[in-house]
């Protein structure tokens, strides 16, 4: 399974003029620093939405991609058909791990809140590997969404799942905790 971003639609400036925008001022000229991004990422501002993301997986588990399919808001998703009569292949005789390709656009908040689910040690191996391979991939277009993009417990400062997987009652938790909350307050 690989995964390939492949456009960035929108600007920071842009992200940054419909900030001011929603404080009453005048646009800017400056670009927006990764300090800028990282907070208004954080706060979840909806001028973020105003970015979209493009990627696309290849040779992605069909089952995987059900999984995936299930998260709807602030994302569309275009994935393969396995239709009888576009692929000549009887869609009976197909297997929940054909592999099939499956196309995304989805803007940040989207993104921060599939990550919320898909990182967490309880969804599926599968299915988290797809997602960090796409998080990987996104680190070097836009970094600052990527390292924001964190599992439900390291977001909320606790785990809420009824079996949990302990991960919020060790040091790499803390670790990760502090990681993510950098640069909060300044």
């Amino acid at each position: 399974m690989e995964s390939k971003i492949l456009e960035v639609l929108g600007s920071w400036r842009s992200v940054a003029d419909a900030a001011r925008t929603t404080v009453g001022m005048e646009p800017g000229t400056n670009e927006p620093t990764s300090f800028w991004k990282r907070k208004i990422l954080l706060a979840e501002h909806s001028p973020i939405r105003k970015l979209q993301i493009n990627w696309k997986w290849f040779n992605l588990k069909s089952w995987v991609s059900v999984h995936l399919v299930r998260h709807k808001f602030g994302i569309e998703h275009f994935v393969r058909t396995q239709r009888t009569d576009r692929t000549g292949i009887n869609r009976d005789e197909q297997f929940q791990a054909e592999l099939i390709e499956h196309e995304c656009i989805a803007n940040p908040q989207a993104i921060i809140n599939i990550s919320r689910k898909r990182l967490c040690a309880k969804a599926s191996s599968e299915t988290r590997q797809a997602w960090q391979a796409f998080l990987t991939e996104l680190r070097y277009y836009e970094p600052e969404l990527a390292k924001v993009c964190v599992p439900d417990c390291i977001y909320r400062g606790y785990c809420y799942e009824i079996d949990s997987c302990g991960l919020h009652k060790t040091d790499a938790f803390k670790s990760q905790l502090m990681k993510y909350r950098e640069g909060i307050n300044e």
